[in-house]
């Protein structure tokens, strides 16, 4: 094991790469973004360059020129020249949300170029009309809520027709674009097939690395990619590892990410992200407060900051995040999801419910959104909104444990445990070395009656570190009304009652644990220890303490009587 992850970390070293010829790819990849309107990618290319800033390159050399060749032959070039002015007015078209009069003023264009932003356009026009077909119906949780965009065959037929028979006008771009259109019309394989093409053919596109990530469905599928030696690997893996729960491996890439890339915020982030996934809940807040500091108007991924103040019940500092967000920008997706968070922790569920609505009005593919707002439909006691919610979560990303498990409770509350069973199975795959998806999944079996098998699960939650303290007791408890094991039963409740003391808690379960184990040292002839936890019990009020004395009594009696016997 040790080996293969030392064989992991080599094949991400950077050192084979020289950082000026990174640089150059940026610049260039900027350039070439931009031009085909795939304006986050440039974004992402942007923000990685500026992290480069400490690398001075030969001002001599002008960075498009320099690796122009590398993308082109030169009759795409030439073609390019003559369709240079009708794509300057396509171009100002499209950055004006025109795509209708893009597609159309480019219908005869030829270049690798014009054939991506027409068919681009084409893509973004149909992703209008569904979401104002959307729109027109029932809203969110409507059957007509899964609409299709109406132009996807028509551009599939389109570039594979230019794909089989000019293959010289199909570059990277077009790959990437067919590769999103197969993957919305459930052709995974093949839509794996053009955007591996693509990323080969120019890696710095982000957004198809991104893509491919959901592609990948496991740790096995992700290692069978064919793809070439590049740095931007390091970047796909650190962030596929990351949504594959891989959160170690994942870290120890972006972590040799930032020796090049120096105080990127992107790697920040993900690295604030990776740390949220391991619940280092305070490094990961003190991670995303410096990249507040760093980029004060930045709202991406602080809907994941938000989710750390609500579970860290931090709520001055969730209700300053919120203000600041709607100051920011109210109409940004990741704002309307703060605000919604910090409706949750006032057990405001109503208008939380309102505010991740209004979030997936802006993005329908939000998956935080649908997950949170599954959470609230939970807490309503509608569980029919919740699964519906929970599905469109694991319909966008089928990784998300917190979807499965968010299933799962909702099947409890319908008390139907065999589905819940299958849910948080899901969700304990995804999530091996997660206590709480393990306590969920015993909890399931022993609805069922089913001891033995909700003992191995609470022993796994236990192994995994169960901060909640809920598998000691559980494994106490079962062990001594299920099993009937009383030694296995007070091994438990003395580890159980160890914690406790140490993390300085005292509850209900304590008072049950200080019972039994003054019992069961009494029937053993462990007396002092018996006396000591009975002794324990008499600063609580109730029937424990009633059942103290009357146990105290008891064994001072028994000695007082064995003193007798020895003197006489």
């Amino acid at each position: 094991m040790q080996q293969h992850q030392q064989n992991q970390q080599n094949q991400f070293e950077l050192n084979k790469f020289e950082e000026k010829e990174i640089k150059l790819e940026l610049i260039n990849s900027s350039y070439q973004l931009s031009q085909r309107g795939l304006y986050y990618s440039a974004r992402w290319s942007n923000e990685q360059l500026i992290s480069l800033k400490h690398i001075q390159i030969d001002q001599t050399i002008h960075p498009f020129y320099q690796t122009q060749t590398q993308t082109q032959t030169q009759t795409q070039t030439q073609t390019e020249l003559k369709e240079f002015e009708i794509f300057l007015l396509a171009k100002t078209y499209f950055d004006l949300k025109e795509y209708k009069r893009t597609h159309f003023i480019l219908k005869d264009c030829i270049s690798s170029k014009a054939i991506f932003l027409r068919n681009y356009s084409l893509f973004l026009a149909g992703e209008k009309k569904k979401d104002e077909e959307l729109q027109q119906h029932a809203g969110l949780f409507s059957e007509n809520s899964k609409a299709k965009n109406p132009e996807l065959k028509t551009i599939k037929n389109e570039l594979l027709q230019i794909e089989t028979n000019s293959i010289s006008s199909f570059d990277a771009f077009c790959y990437y674009l067919l590769g999103i259109v197969l993957r919305e019309l459930d052709q995974k394989e093949l839509a794996k097939e053009k955007l591996l093409q693509s990323v080969n053919l120019f890696p710095c596109n982000w957004s198809a690395w991104k893509d491919l990530s959901t592609l990948c469905e496991d740790y096995d599928s992700l290692q069978k990619l064919n793809l070439k030696s590049h740095w931007m690997k390091q970047f796909f893996f650190a962030h596929a590892l990351l949504e594959l729960q891989q959160n170690n491996e994942s870290l120890q890439i972006y972590q040799i990410l930032n020796n090049t890339f120096i105080n990127s915020n992107y790697i920040l982030a993900q690295t604030a992200i990776v740390n949220y996934n391991l619940r280092d809940f305070d490094l990961a807040e003190e991670q995303f407060e410096q990249l507040i500091k760093i980029d004060p108007y930045r709202l991406d991924n602080l809907d994941i900051y938000s989710n750390i103040l609500y579970v860290k019940e931090a709520r001055t500092k969730l209700s300053f995040l919120a203000q600041f967000a709607s100051n920011t920008d109210k109409y940004k997706a990741e704002t309307c999801c703060i605000i919604g968070n910090y409706y949750s922790i006032k057990s405001e569920h109503e208008k939380a419910v309102l505010y991740f609505q209004r979030a997936l009005i802006l993005n329908r593919k939000y998956l935080t959104a649908w997950t949170l707002i599954g959470h609230e439909y939970v807490e309503l006691k509608n569980p029919a909104a919740a699964i519906f919610a929970y599905r469109r979560a694991v319909d966008i990303n089928s990784r998300d444990y917190r979807a499965w498990y968010g299933l799962g409770q909702a099947y409890e509350l319908l008390k139907r445990p065999f589905y819940a069973l299958y849910y948080y199975r899901k969700a304990t795959a995804l999530r091996p070395y997660d206590a709480r998806m393990w306590c969920a999944l015993a909890g399931c079996y022993e609805s069922l009656k089913r001891e033995t098998e909700a003992i191995k699960c609470y022993e796994r939650a236990e192994s995994n570190g169960d901060r909640e303290g809920i598998a000691l007791h559980k494994l106490a408890t079962l062990y001594r009304q299920a099993l009937r094991d009383d030694d296995k039963a007070a091994y438990y409740f003395k580890r159980h009652l160890d914690a406790r003391d140490q993390q300085r808690v005292e509850a209900q379960d304590t008072i049950e644990a200080l019972l039994f184990l003054a019992h069961y040292c009494s029937k053993k002839g462990i007396l002092d220890d018996a006396v000591n936890y009975a002794t324990r019990l008499l600063d609580y009020p109730g029937k424990g303490k009633e059942e103290a004395q009357a146990l105290l009594k008891e064994i001072y009696n028994y000695k007082n009587n064995s003193i007798i016997t020895d003197n006489k």
